[in-house]
């Protein structure tokens, strides 16, 4: 025991002895062993850590996605309960349907002066300002037959207002929703009008352009009333016609069936781009398309227009109207739909009120790219408004029809024996044309089965 015990205790004794010599260089270790471990942990993971790294990114990359989600999540719900609200807006705020059939704040182009017609292209062309009511100040342009651009330079409003006495016919303009007098459609048909030879009056409603004024339906028949007397007090026996284009047509028919209850109906009214209703028009909109499968779609967009006073009611006013009528409508019409110009013709058509004048259906094929404001661009539009004035049916009416490939619906200003009897045979035939469209006949059929209804007709 006494051998064993002695290494020990030597040991012992050594490091006792040596204890006080190495405590220096055992704290050189510690720190060299620190360092080691920092630079360790500096330079990257140990063998065991890459997982919990990998497992990390992960997680930060479900992160993001449930991010991302609940992003579209959010998104999504906004624009549902949007769209759920918008229509509980319009039934408590009926003033912004009102605002959207009017579209009166819309003015394009802009930047123009109404002031100054030459700046579109209108060098025959003077500005009015007329005022049919106290608070109420309508602008007005008057443009003369081309023929007269070289006298017209330099004159004066007297000078244009007495030359509405002169034999050249006269066309009161009614435009429709958005924009001003100066739009560029516009500006183009008065162009076309003057170079046949007739005076074109336009205005702008009250709160569109430079007008001044609230917009309303009563508001723009009244306005419209004011022009066409301050018109005829300076055009004598001169013939004046009204020209009603898409909302226009509504203001049209308005202005004309109250100058026809009053024994006083202009020789003609001209829609270009009817409806039926503004009910109707509405609801065919292509604005109304995410809503018209909605439920309660009448209730929240329709009666607020009706309880605003807005009618236009065009189906209504032609039973009232006693003038000779033309209806010009594009077949590709975007805005309004051609089917309620038809359906519209076929109203006036077996009004009582037209028995004794000319009512006449102008279809324009969709090949021809006319759509809802370009009609003026037609270079049988000439022919088709002297075959209009005439009492009768044009030499060229017939021609025209095999032109436009449809049936022009046209006929005598007198009827007789025969003449009912064809209309008669019309509703008959209508019936027919409608199953036939039904059936999605080919269009080369179609034309076939419409030039065999012209000439059954025997309109033309």
């Amino acid at each position: 025991m006494r051998k064993r015990t002695e290494p020990v205790a030597l040991e012992h004794e050594c490091h006792a002895a040596s204890g006080s010599s190495s405590a220096g260089s055992a704290a050189a270790a510690l720190d060299a062993d620190c360092r080691l471990k920092q630079n360790l942990c500096l330079t990257g993971p140990g063998p065991a850590e890459p997982r919990c790294a990998a497992d990390a990114g992960m997680k930060r990359a479900l992160g993001r996605r449930k991010g991302l989600c609940f992003r579209l999540r959010k998104i999504l719900l906004c624009v549902v309960g949007l769209y759920v609200a918008i229509p509980f807006l319009i039934k408590l705020c009926p003033g912004i349907q009102a605002k959207l059939i009017f579209l009166n704040f819309v003015r394009v182009p802009y930047f123009i002066d109404l002031k100054k017609p030459q700046d579109q292209g209108l060098n025959h062309t003077c500005n009015y300002y007329l005022q049919p009511e106290e608070d109420v100040t309508l602008g007005v342009w008057h443009t003369v037959p081309a023929v007269w651009w070289k006298n017209a330079q330099g004159k004066d409003q007297m000078w244009y207002e007495d030359a509405l006495a002169s034999s050249h016919p006269i066309i009161l303009y009614l435009h429709g929703n958005a924009g001003t007098r100066g739009g560029d459609h516009r500006v183009e048909l008065y162009k076309v009008l003057s170079s046949l030879g007739y005076h074109v009056v336009t205005f702008d409603y009250r709160g569109w352009g430079d007008s001044v004024g609230t917009p309303s339906e009563q508001g723009m028949t009244y306005d419209a009333l004011h022009v066409f007397d301050w018109i005829k007090a300076r055009s004598g026996d001169n013939s004046v016609y009204i020209w009603g284009h898409s909302l226009g047509t509504g203001v049209a028919t308005n202005l004309v069936r109250r100058l026809c209850e009053r024994e006083t109906p202009p020789d003609a009214l001209i829609l270009e781009s009817p409806f039926t209703n503004i009910r109707e028009e509405a609801k065919s909109h292509p604005f109304s398309v995410i809503y018209r499968y909605f439920p309660g779609f009448d209730w929240f967009f329709l009666d607020p227009i009706t309880n605003s006073g807005i009618q236009f009611a065009n189906d209504e006013n032609v039973k009232h109207i006693s003038c000779s009528l033309l209806i010009l409508h594009a077949e590709d019409d975007p805005v309004v739909p051609f089917q309620l110009g038809r359906k519209l013709y076929n109203i006036a058509a077996l009004s009582r009120s037209f028995r004794d004048f000319k009512v006449q259906f102008i279809p324009f094929h969709s090949d021809l790219g006319y759509r809802h404001k370009y009609i003026y661009k037609s270079p049988e539009l000439p022919r088709i408004l002297s075959c209009f004035w005439k009492g009768g049916c044009a030499p060229g009416c017939t021609a025209l029809a095999e032109i436009l490939g449809q049936d022009v619906g046209c006929r005598p200003r007198h009827p007789s024996r025969a003449w009912a009897q064809s209309l008669r045979m019309r509703g008959v035939l209508v019936a027919k044309r409608r199953v036939w469209m039904d059936q999605a006949l080919p269009a080369s059929r179609w034309r076939v089965q419409a030039a065999r209804t012209s000439r059954l007709r025997g309109l033309c």
